[in-house]
């Protein structure tokens, strides 16, 4: 006969193997990681969009307005130029540009793709001119001085981003250089704040460039193929016989 107190002993002893095999610490331990998860995708979330905030209101007197037509003119180092837009050569002529890389004048009858576009080799400047005009950023940087993660920051401010389009520019006196239609900025740093308000005051500016509405994609065989752009050819000097000049006419003698 089982004594009370044995008999105690294992109820008590079975309760326990009860209890323990009933607490869930797989499912507590599952909770405690997606509870964790969701924290840090909402912190992150949160101190994104922090981020994103503070840039829009630091931007935001970049943004053009009918009272504020131009704010690339409180960047500093902005050079600005007048060009007469529609000035158009032929694929096989070239334009004796006065500022390397061009910021406007006489180009091409076909514009480069230039919808987020990044070109891994430098392309035919008649053809980017024409993106100008058509209300785009060109950013160029000089290959030998802007690699690894440089070139990485600028890539980012480019790919897939409409009205910008990226190229090497052989021989520039400057790291990086963006152009928008008689627009200039020459600058050293890529991280430098100055490339986002440039951006921003001229990208698409209606009040700034000849084409407002303009197309930027690619028009295709005959005409200029993204994956098979022409190449970049050395301008010819002001003056040159047989180059046009940048206001699209031929100089005396050519």
């Amino acid at each position: 006969m089982v004594s009370g107190k044995n008999s105690k002993a294992v109820r008590n002893a079975r309760a326990a193997v009860v209890n323990e095999r009933s607490t869930p610490w797989g499912l507590i331990a599952a909770v405690l990681v997606i509870v964790v998860f969701a924290g840090a995708v909402f912190g992150f979330a949160f101190f994104q969009n922090q981020e994103n905030s503070a840039r829009a209101e630091a931007l935001a007197p970049f943004t053009p307005t009918a009272d504020n037509r131009d704010p690339s003119t409180q960047i500093e180092g902005v050079q600005t130029v007048d060009f007469v837009g529609g000035q158009h050569v032929t694929a096989e002529q070239q334009v004796a540009y006065t500022h390397n890389p061009p910021m406007g004048g006489a180009h091409d009858y076909a514009w480069a793709a230039c919808n987020g576009v990044v070109y891994p080799q430098a392309v035919r400047s008649e053809n980017l001119v024409h993106s100008l005009e058509h209300g785009a950023v060109w950013i160029t940087y000089n290959p030998d001085q802007v690699t690894g993660e440089a070139l990485a920051t600028l890539r980012a401010k480019v790919d897939g981003q409409p009205y910008m389009v990226m190229s090497p520019y052989p021989g520039l006196d400057q790291p990086i250089s963006l152009q928008s239609w008689g627009h200039q900025l020459k600058l050293g740093d890529a991280n430098d704040v100055r490339i986002d308000q440039f951006v921003q005051a001229l990208r698409r500016n209606q009040y700034t460039h000849p084409e407002p509405g303009a197309s930027c994609n690619e028009i295709g065989p005959g005409n200029f193929v993204q994956d098979d752009p022409p190449a970049f050819v050395p301008p010819p000097a002001p003056g040159t016989p047989g180059a046009y000049a940048e206001n699209g006419q031929l100089p005396t003698g050519g």
